[in-house]
């Protein structure tokens, strides 16, 4: 998958899980940078990586399927098969918990481990977006920093993200890279 949606969470934010404090569960986000962290929300795998500094993560909220040498265009058919019906093919990451499941990445295998490249990793294709679109992030309560323009999407990919923004005006930037 291309990562197409990101969120930024530093320590001192109040949406951070790390703001709350270090427990085993969240030991991951205080682990070297790289480091994946996997909880459940709404019941389901939502995946972060732990990011330079302790407590600081960045949430992957979206992805388009990519194929190469790699992950050949056969892949797109077991993606499908790990939903329950027969899913479009722009539609196997948009979202945070529906990346995983088309990735069969569950919480108790990843939760607290480092990337392995003989299962899964991320690695630089050397895409660089020309435009991010940069906004607020999604599902924050008010009360706990909603207001942080620390959502990112690649806005040739907008469309097939978590949400869309569609009214480029409300987003706090959109920069040209």
């Amino acid at each position: 998958m291309r990562i197409i949606e990101t969120e930024a969470y530093y320590l001192e934010d109040k949406a951070s899980h790390a703001s709350l404090g270090f427990t085993e569960k969240r030991k991951a986000l205080f682990m070297p940078a790289g480091t994946v962290y996997m909880y459940y929300a709404h019941g389901k795998p939502s995946m972060n990586v732990s990011a330079r500094g302790g407590g600081n993560a960045v949430l992957i909220k979206s992805g388009f399927p990519f194929f190469d040498k790699k992950s050949p265009a056969k892949t797109q058919e077991i993606m499908q098969q790990l939903h329950d019906k027969n899913r479009p093919i722009e539609k196997l990451g948009n979202g945070q918990t529906i990346m995983c499941r088309s990735l069969h990445l569950t919480v108790p295998d990843w939760d607290q481990k480092t990337f392995d490249k003989k299962m899964f990793y991320i690695e630089d294709q050397n895409l660089t977006p020309r435009n991010i679109i940069t906004a607020t992030r999604l599902g924050i309560p008010l009360g706990r920093d909603e207001h942080l323009p620390y959502r990112f999407i690649d806005a040739q990919f907008n469309q097939y993200c978590t949400k869309p923004v569609n009214n480029l005006q409300d987003t706090k930037s959109v920069t040209g890279v």
